[in-house]
């Protein structure tokens, strides 16, 4: 049996002999390349023994650590694509790596490699996984192959729409929406005018989370029982929960994006 040593510093990678009365090496915790070790059981010659080494994706590569990250980008990554699928259907069976790699017969290495996007397993290896984790190997394409959809809008060329505040004069200009996409949140945002016919409603009330940001004029907005000073530059994120809305308008026109979003299963 391999025996792993885990340290702060260090990490291991089984070789080709590993499990089999091998070795283990011990490789930097970080660094620029890792060795890919060719292992003949675990689905992954053909890729594997053309590209024996593969160079590792950079911190930023990988969303929650680098702010700046391109995750969009990395989601047209077919690797990276399939890896959340694998993880995600693993993690909704409630399973461990370490089970799912007992249930395969893949290494914990390769398991790892292919959530993390990688390594580009082989169609034997994804055949695998689709009988373990109980889905068609079709599955694990999903996220690659979903559409990505934007909305353009010309300046002034936003919906009008009605909403609760229309009545008190308040303009709703929509700028796009995404209810019919299939993520579980909904996401509105609005340029909203006050004009000299607008009446000032701070008892604006609406599931989800609102964000404004001011675009021109002046008003004292209402978040629950404080006030806030809003110019042109400011914004506020609140609880959309809470009565809420322009308590006094300072300097007219006024306008601010809002942009509120809210869980589907709220709409």
């Amino acid at each position: 049996m391999t025996k792993r040593v885990v340290t702060p510093a260090v990490r291991t990678v089984p070789t080709p002999a590993a499990g089999r009365g091998g070795q283990t090496v011990i490789a930097p915790a970080l660094g620029p390349r890792y060795a890919d070790p060719i292992d003949p059981d675990d689905g992954e010659g053909l890729f594997s023994d053309a590209f024996p080494t593969r160079e590792l994706p950079p911190a930023s590569a990988f969303p929650g650590q680098d702010p700046h990250a391109l995750g969009g980008a990395r989601d047209n990554i077919l690797e990276v694509a399939i890896g959340r699928e694998v993880r995600s259907f693993r993690n909704k069976l409630g399973i461990t790596v370490a089970d799912l790699a007992a249930a395969t017969g893949l290494s914990l290495g390769m398991l790892s490699k292919i959530e993390n996007g990688v390594t580009s397993p082989s169609l034997t290896t994804l055949q695998t996984l689709s009988r373990a984790l109980g889905v068609p190997v079709t599955a694990f394409f999903r996220r690659f192959e979903e559409r990505r959809e934007a909305v353009f809008v010309k300046a002034g060329e936003g919906l009008l729409i009605e909403r609760r505040g229309t009545r008190a004069g308040h303009q709703y200009r929509l700028l796009g929406h995404n209810a019919g996409n299939t993520g579980r949140v909904v996401v509105e945002p609005y340029v909203i005018t006050l004009t000299e016919e607008s009446d000032v409603f701070p008892l604006f009330q609406h599931s989800g989370l609102e964000f404004i940001y001011m675009l021109e004029g002046e008003v004292i907005y209402r978040h629950a029982d404080k006030l806030y000073h809003l110019t042109p530059g400011d914004s506020l994120f609140f609880d959309a929960d809470a009565p809420h809305g322009p308590d006094e308008m300072r300097q007219l026109p006024i306008r601010f994006l809002s942009i509120i979003s809210y869980a589907k299963d709220e709409v």
